[in-house]
């Protein structure tokens, strides 16, 4: 049997930000998992990458440039000249993402990673691509979210779409994936496929009537789920 080639993208970097001390996104935990995957010798059955940061150029393939660029100047020390910028932006103290310090250089990190692995996927150099810091599902074309700036997602989709001609999206993470629905809502070429949790909780999206526009009517498939969902009570 042949063996599956796995590719398990870190940059050292990635969990050195802070997102502030009451927040639940804490980055450090990046570099934890990391250490567990050396100490328990996981990293031996896998190829190891330093992925690259990505660059304005790529991350503007899906987001808009000014809201890149606010990203990048804005900062703790200047929040008051940005105030309008901010609440455009969803950015600042008063939501779920905060304006730290290196935000952009911590988002360029995370999707430099899901680039890098997307590229191995579609040159068929390996099977399964790992990026652990990567999944920020929320963020939209110029508005950050539930903790996502940069939907690294949509980008190594993008990436896939270069050499694929349909790409299956698959989420299985609490809160429904709406910045990547979003994102290929109107297209036939994505089916995006979300389980998560459906009610008075976060992101309020994901009804199973939501199921696409235009060409892409019938590629967005949700299943909301209550709380205590389980195998038998779902049966």
């Amino acid at each position: 049997m042949t063996k599956t080639r796995v590719s398990y993208f870190y940059h050292p970097e990635v969990g050195h930000f802070y997102y502030g001390p009451s927040h639940p996104m804490k980055p450090h935990r990046l570099k934890l998992a990391h250490h567990l995957i050396l100490g328990y010798g996981i990293y031996k059955e896998m190829d190891c990458y330093r992925p690259h940061p990505a660059t304005m150029g790529e991350m503007t393939q899906f987001h808009s440039e000014e809201y890149l660029q606010f990203l990048a100047k804005c900062s703790p020390d200047n929040l008051r000249q940005y105030h309008s910028q901010m609440q455009r932006f969803n950015a600042g103290e008063y939501t779920d993402c905060p304006v730290f310090d290196g935000v952009l250089e911590f988002s360029s990190l995370s999707t430099g990673a899901s680039l890098d692995g997307a590229v191995q996927l579609a040159q068929g150099q390996c099977d399964i691509a790992v990026n652990w810091s990567g999944g920020l599902h929320h963020a939209k074309k110029s508005e950050a979210s539930g903790f996502c700036y940069v939907n690294d997602i949509v980008l190594a989709i993008l990436e896939l779409l270069k050499v694929h001609a349909r790409v299956l999206y698959i989420d299985i993470d609490v809160h429904h994936g709406d910045g990547v629905e979003e994102a290929f809502y109107c297209t036939d070429r994505v089916m995006t496929l979300s389980l998560h949790k459906y009610g008075d909780f976060f992101p309020g999206t994901g009804h199973s009537s939501e199921t696409g526009a235009k060409e892409g009517t019938g590629f967005s498939v949700n299943a909301p789920l209550q709380s205590g969902m389980c195998d038998r009570t779902y049966g």
